[in-house]
């Protein structure tokens, strides 16, 4: 069985100390490639370090909406650096999240920028939303932003919201807040979303899966969210791997 994470953080200074074992871990529960996301100049010279060390790291770089009034000129061509290395292979995470106290405004101007960055580079994009769903999808359907492949990280959305989501071509990925109790909405979303557009991640080092909540996450506890969804949808592991596994590659235009 092979797993894709697709959205961990392994670049953060949760794992500073916890390198290569975390690798080695999610290797041994068939979590064999990953999407590492960076969102500031360290977090990006360490996803740069793991790109050499590892073949099943993948990476991203953008800038998180809590950093929004950061983005400007030069962020920009740092980011258009980061992103000639041949295995960054998305923008992201970019998006709006309202539960922070960054300007709207300012949020607003750097997901626009990001959205049009991605579609000069002609790269896929990660979006981020947190309490800001309505604006975060007039935003993506005026920009027409997945018209190079987007993911929707984490998608907390009901059933109604992921089919607006999946009409303007993203794909939807499930983290560990699925297993939550109080999370009766995201499990309806997941079993409107069509097998050919669903994707799993961690989230790592946040968004544990039940019933590991209190510990760490990791990528490794990829596999158990994979279980989790696979029980609600009534389909095997097996297969539900192989499906998202070969999604992540896709949208990400990963071959081999």
């Amino acid at each position: 069985m092979n797993i894709f994470d697709s959205h961990t953080h392994i670049n953060s200074k949760e794992f500073a100390n916890d390198l290569p074992d975390v690798v080695w871990r999610a290797r041994a529960l068939d979590v064999n490639m990953m999407l590492v996301l960076a969102y500031d100049q360290e977090s990006a010279d360490k996803l740069m370090e793991l790109l050499e060390k590892f073949p099943e790291v993948y990476g991203a770089i953008g800038c998180h909406p809590e950093n929004a009034q950061l983005y400007d000129h030069d962020y920009e061509l740092a980011m258009k650096q980061y992103l000639s290395h041949p295995k960054m292979v998305a923008v992201g995470e970019i998006g709006l999240d309202y539960h922070c106290d960054t300007p709207k405004k300012a949020q607003f101007e750097a997901l626009n920028r990001q959205i049009e960055l991605a579609q000069t580079l002609h790269l896929p994009i990660s979006i981020h939303n947190r309490d800001s769903i309505e604006d975060c999808y007039e935003i993506l359907k005026k920009t027409d932003a997945a018209k190079n492949g987007g993911i929707m990280h984490s998608f907390n959305g009901n059933a109604a919201w992921a089919e607006k989501f999946l009409d303007l071509g993203f794909m939807l990925s499930y983290s560990g807040v699925c297993t939550f109790g109080n999370a009766s909405e995201v499990r309806e979303a997941i079993k409107r979303t069509p097998l050919d557009r669903m994707l799993v991640e961690t989230d790592a080092p946040y968004l544990t899966p039940m019933p590991f909540r209190g510990r760490m996450n990791e990528p490794l506890m990829t596999r158990y969210t994979l279980e989790f969804i696979a029980k609600e949808l009534r389909i095997s592991a097996e297969d539900l791997a192989e499906k998202t596994y070969e999604n992540t590659k896709r949208v990400l235009r990963i071959n081999g």
